[in-house]
């Protein structure tokens, strides 16, 4: 009699005893094919709304909906079977208030199966991750740059350069912590300040372009193969898969026009 080995996947305490500890790896994901290549290696797999500019090309994460999201959370779900997996709410989706936010996130949960879901904001957010977190919903939240924000921040400018915004955005941190999210995502934000942040709240701190201080790190996974064509400037490529995947192309297009494609051994012969 055999036993089938499942995986068991990774919980929120899993993720909130790393705080201080072995970092935590964080990857963005869209699809089942990706996911099961990102399972293996990730702590926690985000279905960002980057996937709004990433996978449908739009100009930034303010077209994502919710439909967008629970279409792409379910895809991620059939692929990963070990991180755990958390949903962004993209942009009208929870601003309006704590009721929205609920009915939004109980629709993500129960609709892909995911664990945990992302929200951008810190104090004025706070009593939102406070009415989700008291109501059973995993949070995770989001300061600094925040994208749904490009608008207001005046386009993708890093956070805390100026010593007077410093307190704003411990304030920010120090609110969603307090209020009951188990993460932090601090994006965008300069490394003295993401080291005090980090040291200062109880919950772990999830870098982007923060510096290696967090107690974590997530980046969209196009973006370190090398299949973006553009990429912050804090982002290091660990493959090239761009330019792997031009010259396959390429090569198949040759193959296709000197039809040399299909091959004698690729192509279905009548039976003698």
């Amino acid at each position: 009699m055999s036993a089938e080995v499942v995986s068991k996947r990774l919980t929120v305490p899993d993720i909130t005893a790393r705080k201080g500890g072995r970092p935590i790896v964080a990857i963005t994901a869209y699809s089942a094919l990706t996911a099961r290549l990102v399972d293996r290696h990730a702590d926690l797999i985000l279905v960002g709304d980057s996937v709004a500019m990433v996978e449908h090309g739009m100009a930034s994460t303010l077209g994502a909906t919710l439909d967008m999201m629970i279409l792409h959370g379910r895809s991620v779900m059939r692929g990963a079977a070990r991180a755990l997996v958390t949903v962004d709410l993209p942009f009208g989706s929870y601003e309006a208030g704590p009721d929205e936010a609920f009915r939004s996130a109980a629709r993500v949960l129960g609709e892909t199966g995911c664990t945990a879901v992302k929200l951008e904001g810190g104090e004025a957010m706070a009593g939102t991750v406070a009415f989700l977190a008291a109501r059973g919903v995993p949070v995770v939240a989001h300061i600094g740059l925040t994208p749904q924000a490009v608008m207001a921040l005046g386009g993708f400018r890093t956070q805390g350069r100026a010593r007077a915004d410093w307190d704003r955005i411990r304030r920010d941190a120090i609110a969603v912590a307090e209020a009951g999210a188990f993460a932090v995502v601090l994006e965008g934000i300069v490394e003295p300040l993401a080291a005090e942040i980090t040291a200062a709240i109880p919950i772990p701190t999830i870098g982007i372009g923060a510096s290696p201080r967090c107690d974590g790190q997530i980046i969209v996974l196009e973006d370190i193969l090398g299949l973006s064509p553009r990429v912050p400037r804090f982002v290091k490529r660990f493959g090239s898969l761009g330019e792997d995947a031009d010259a396959a192309i390429a090569a198949y297009a040759a193959a296709v026009g000197d039809r040399s494609f299909p091959g004698p051994d690729n192509v279905y012969q009548p039976k003698d």
